[in-house]
């Protein structure tokens, strides 16, 4: 089994920063993506940013130029660095670790900004 923890959520104001961070534990061989989704109520989940194990990185359109995700391979943890928040990222943040066929999400993150 692989357990995937988040850490790093809070309340922040609009404008402020948050770091988020996920570590994958376990059976771990070898990590292909990581990324982060978030999921706001009543709204599907939906990417934020992804990043393959050789360092390509996807942003979705929302995250572009606010937020950037890193990688340590070594640690097998990701991280996203969030800046210029806004009320409209308020939302549940999951972590994702894909390992062949096979998909992994921690428990999620709640980030509020308050407007």
């Amino acid at each position: 089994q692989v357990q995937l923890v988040e850490s790093g959520g809070g309340l922040v104001q609009a404008g402020g920063s948050l770091r988020l961070s996920c570590a994958a534990s376990g059976r771990i061989f070898s990590i292909d993506n990581m990324g982060w989704y978030r999921q706001a109520p009543g709204k599907q989940r939906e990417l934020v940013a992804a990043i393959t194990s050789i360092g390509i990185i996807v942003y979705a359109d929302a995250a572009k130029g606010r937020f950037t995700i890193s990688r340590d391979n070594a640690k097998n943890t990701v991280y996203l660095q969030m800046n210029s928040l806004k009320p409209e990222d308020t939302a549940v943040y999951y972590c994702n670790a894909r390992m062949t066929v096979y998909d992994y999400w921690g428990q999620g993150t709640q980030v509020t900004v308050s407007s």
